[in-house]
C-alpha cells in the first residue's frame, strides 16, 4: 500500500511514563506503515523539561502557532515528591498551562462512545463537548492567611495614581482570604473559540455562571458572552440551525442530567476543572475522553484528557504486564491527522483518520478490549487484552479498511 503523503509537518510533543510507552507503540503499529509521517518534534519529557529549563515547551507552543497543528502526549505536572524522584532544578510549571496562555486557547473535552460502554447517566445518548476557559480565577489566585482582627481590602490603583476600594471583610479573629482575577481579552478569547466550534461541529452551546450571586465578576462573563454573540455568530448560528443558550451554573447542572447530550457546555475555569472529569467519569471513563485546545487565531492542539498513568508505568517498569488503554492518545493523532488534512486539502488523510477511529471504536464493540473497559463493559463475550496485543488488534481492522 502506498503511504499517505503530507505536505505540511504536525508539531508532535512527546511526552511522559506509560503514555510514552503508548506513544511510541501507536506511532509505530497504526500511523507509520500508513502515512508518511511528517512531524516537527519536542520531548516534553520532564526529563527534557529540566534540562532545556522548560524552554523545550514554549518552543513546541511557538511552532504550533507556526504550522497550527499539534499532537502532544500526556505529560506530568511535578509536585514535591516529582522533583525529588527526578532531581529537577524546580518545581516545573504545567505544560498544558504554558501551552494554552501561549496559544490563547480554550480546551474542548469529548467522550469517545462506543455500544457495550454505557453512559452512568441513562438519559445521555450523544456526546456532550465539556469546553472550560483555562485561565484565571482561583487558579491565578492571590492568598493570604488572616492571623487576627483587622481589615481586608480589595484596592486598584490606576495609572494616574488615583485609588479606589472596596471592603473585603473586617475579620474579627483569624480566617482566610483570596484575591481572584481574568481578562477582558481572554473571556472574549474563550467565547470566540467557543462558537467557532461549534459552527465547525454543528452543536448548540450552552454556557452557565453565577450571575446572581457574582453580580459583577461572572456577570461580566454572560455580558461578554451575549455581546459578541449577538454581534459577530447569530446569524451564523441561525444558518447553521443551531443555538447558543444561557443559564445559572446549578441549573445548567440539572439541565446536562435530564439531558440526551449533543451540545458545547461552556464553563468557567474551576467549573471546567469539575464537570470535565465529572462528564468523563459519568460517560464510562477518563481513558476515553478526548480533548483538543482551540485558538481563535486558527491553532489546534490535540491530547488525551487523562494524564501518564503511573501506575502502570512503574509496573511496566517492574516487568509486568500492563493493559493501558491507549483509545484517547490513538484519537488526539487521528484528530490532529484530520485536521491536518482538512487544512492541507488531503482528503486521503481525512479519510485515514476516519479509518483509525472506526478501527479503534469496532475493536471493542467485538468485545476485544483492555482490563479497564472490560471492568464497566455490558458486553458478555469479552476478551481482555495487554496493550500492545490491543494495538495490533485495531491495526488488523484498519488493514481491513484500509484496504
Amino acid at each position: 500500500m502506498e503511504k499517505i503523503r503530507m505536505m505540511t509537518p504536525l508539531v508532535e510533543m512527546d511526552g511522559d511514563e506509560m503514555t510514552r510507552i503508548l506513544w511510541k507503540m501507536i506511532k509505530e503499529e497504526l500511523l507509520l506503515p500508513f502515512v508518511d509521517l511528517k512531524t516537527e518534534y519536542y520531548d516534553l519529557g520532564l526529563e527534557k523539561r529540566d534540562e532545556t529549563n522548560d524552554q523545550i515547551t514554549i518552543d513546541a507552543a511557538e511552532a504550533t502557532k507556526k504550522y497550527g497543528v499539534a499532537v502532544k502526549c500526556a505529560t506530568i505536572t511535578p509536585n514535591a515528591a516529582r522533583v525529588e524522584e527526578y532531581h529537577l532544578k524546580e518545581m516545573w510549571k504545567s505544560p498544558n498551562g504554558t501551552i494554552r496562555a501561549i496559544l490563547d486557547g480554550t480546551v474542548f473535552r469529548a467522550p469517545i462512545i462506543v455500544k457495550g460502554i454505557e453512559p452512568y447517566v441513562k438519559t445521555w445518548k450523544k456526546p456532550i463537548t465539556l469546553a472550560r476557559h483555562a485561565y484565571g480565577d482561583v487558579y491565578k489566585a492571590s492568598e493570604m492567611q488572616i492571623p487576627g482582627p483587622g481589615k481586608v481590602e480589595l484596592v486598584y490603583t490606576a495609572e494616574d495614581g488615583s485609588k479606589s476600594a472596596v471592603t473585603v471583610h473586617e475579620f474579627k479573629g483569624p480566617g482566610v482570604v483570596q484575591g481572584m482575577h481574568n481578562l477582558d481579552a481572554s473571556i472574549e478569547s474563550f467565547a470566540r473559540s467557543c462558537f467557532t466550534y461549534a459552527l465547525a461541529t454543528k452543536q448548540d452551546v450552552w454556557f452557565a455562571t453565577k450571575d446572581t450571586i457574582s453580580k459583577k465578576y461572572d456577570h461580566h462573563f454572560k455580558d461578554i458572552f451575549q455581546e459578541i454573540f449577538e454581534k459577530e455568530y447569530k446569524e451564523q448560528f441561525d444558518a447553521a440551525d443551531i443555538t447558543y443558550f444561557y443559564t445559572l451554573i446549578d441549573d445548567a447542572v440539572a439541565r446536562v442530567v435530564k439531558s440526551e447530550g449533543g451540545f458545547i457546555w461552556a464553563c468557567k475555569n474551576y467549573d471546567g476543572d469539575v464537570m470535565s472529569d465529572l462528564v468523563a467519569t459519568a460517560f464510562g471513563s477518563l481513558a476515553m475522553m478526548t480533548s483538543v485546545l482551540v485558538s481563535p487565531h486558527g491553532y489546534y492542539e490535540y491530547e488525551a484528557a487523562h494524564g501518564t498513568v503511573q501506575r502502570h508505568y512503574y509496573q511496566h517498569l517492574a516487568g509486568k504486564e500492563t493493559s493501558t488503554n491507549p483509545m484517547a492518545t490513538i484519537f488526539a493523532w487521528s484528530g490532529a491527522l484530520r485536521k491536518r488534512g482538512e487544512l492541507d486539502q488531503i482528503p486521503e488523510l481525512m479519510q485515514f483518520a476516519d479509518c483509525l477511529e472506526k478501527a479503534s471504536v469496532k475493536t471493542i464493540e467485538s468485545g476485544r478490549m483492555t482490563k479497564d473497559l472490560a471492568l464497566i463493559t455490558e458486553l458478555t463475550d469479552v476478551k481482555v487484552l495487554n496493550s500492545a496485543a490491543f494495538i495490533q488488534e485495531i491495526r488488523k481492522e484498519l488493514e481491513a479498511l484500509m484496504a
